[in-house]
């Protein structure tokens, strides 16, 4: 309620899909976490996610190469002549040969392969059953985070197995689903993420230190969101070590914003990601809040809305005020709206835009407004954050 926070983000009765839970535990206790959903909800209702490891580019020219029958030397020199690895990813062998353009780096860089393939029939046959074995299964292991819980034994639902480790009784090895994630879902189960964060270990410990030689009293949820030292160290940068705030362009936008609020330290977040970024947004943001450009609305009535943001609308929740305040929208509506705008199906953007029109002019506004306003939302709803989350 303090942060006008939307309940029906997270459910409503318009949604059709179940909510994602998302919980972050000090790691050396998610396994504790995942027995205690165990004793809580009954052992036969609870299980981990499986998680299939494919058979990469990489290893698909190796272990074609070995199965055909020729020396080591063979797959190597084709594992060698790949693209370079973009951001930890492969380029798949079929865009080493056809172009595309989410792989147009790796599909130049695959001139060397594509001329071997020309010229060396025994390369050519190697790369053919390569083709072939890319993106098979090869492994299955359990997912890092996900959990199901399900109401009935999760054996009416989906097909189980054990996964012991080396030496592991089976009875003690963790219930694993034999369907993945995206499987898991399209039944209807309840998927949470049991995260282990390494920064709530940080924490843990430093909270025992300070009660061992300060104040045995202490208590870190107790600090107060309106910590003026805390405001300062952000306002500096200097925040390597404080999650989602350690790298350099991030801190170089806490100088420039320099936070002093709760909610400055959530704009941040929600404004340090490529599509706001992409549009400058973050810097409108700080700009406007140390009063070195003016805050502007696209109408008086907007302010009520947007006023803590500077006239930005950096959340999905403001998306869905707006279509509220100036719409008519309830908020069940404005969740879907805000998702159609999201996914840029046309002939649902034109639907929504009739409909948003006619339900600002019919609460008093001029026909010019609500088109200029169903464009800047409509541009806005895609760079805007889950308030929530942040």
């Amino acid at each position: 309620i303090k942060y006008d926070l939307l309940f029906e983000r997270f459910l409503n009765p318009s949604r059709v899909s179940m909510p994602d839970i998302d919980m972050d535990f000090d790691s050396r206790y998610r396994d504790e976490m995942i027995r205690y959903a165990a004793e809580r909800y009954g052992r036969d209702h609870v299980a981990q996610i499986i998680t299939f490891g494919t058979i990469k580019a990489r290893n698909a020219v190796r272990d074609a190469a070995r199965v055909l029958g020729y020396p080591y030397g063979v797959g190597d020199k084709l594992a060698k002549a790949m693209p370079p690895m973009v951001m930890g990813r492969d380029t798949p062998l079929k865009y080493c040969f056809e172009q595309h353009p989410k792989y147009t780096d790796g599909y130049k860089a695959a001139a060397d392969l594509r001329a071997m393939y020309d010229t060396d029939d025994d390369l050519k046959r190697v790369i053919d059953v390569a083709r072939g074995l890319e993106g098979l299964k090869r492994s299955d292991g359990i997912h890092a985070a996900a959990v199901v819980i399900t109401k009935d034994p999760v054996t009416e639902y989906v097909p189980i197995q054990r996964k012991p480790e080396s030496g592991q009784e089976p009875v003690d090895a963790p219930v694993v689903t034999q369907y993945e994630m995206h499987g898991v879902e399209d039944l209807g189960l309840l998927k949470m993420d049991f995260l282990g964060l390494r920064n709530l270990d940080v924490i843990t410990d430093a909270e025992a230190m300070i009660r061992a030689q300060r104040d045995e009293d202490f208590v870190v949820e107790e600090i107060s969101l309106e910590d003026q030292a805390t405001f300062d160290l952000l306002s500096r940068g200097d925040t390597i070590g404080v999650f989602q705030l350690e790298s350099p362009p991030m801190r170089q936008l806490l100088k420039a914003m320099a936070p002093n609020s709760f909610e400055d330290v959530s704009a941040v977040l929600a404004l340090y990601r490529p599509g706001p970024m992409s549009v400058n947004m973050h810097d409108d943001y700080a700009d406007r809040k140390n009063e070195r450009k003016p805050v502007e609305y696209f109408h008086d009535d907007a302010k009520e809305v947007l006023g803590d943001t500077y006239g930005l609308m950096i959340y999905q929740e403001s998306v869905m005020r707006l279509a509220q305040k100036f719409a008519g929208y309830s908020l069940a509506e404005a969740v879907s709206w805000r998702k159609a705008m999201g996914k840029k199906i046309r002939e649902a953007m034109e639907k929504e835009r009739e409909k948003f029109v006619s339900g600002v002019v019919s609460n008093g506004y001029d026909v010019s407004l609500a088109v200029v306003m169903f464009d800047i939302i409509a541009q806005f709803a895609d760079y805007a954050f889950n308030k929530s989350h942040s």
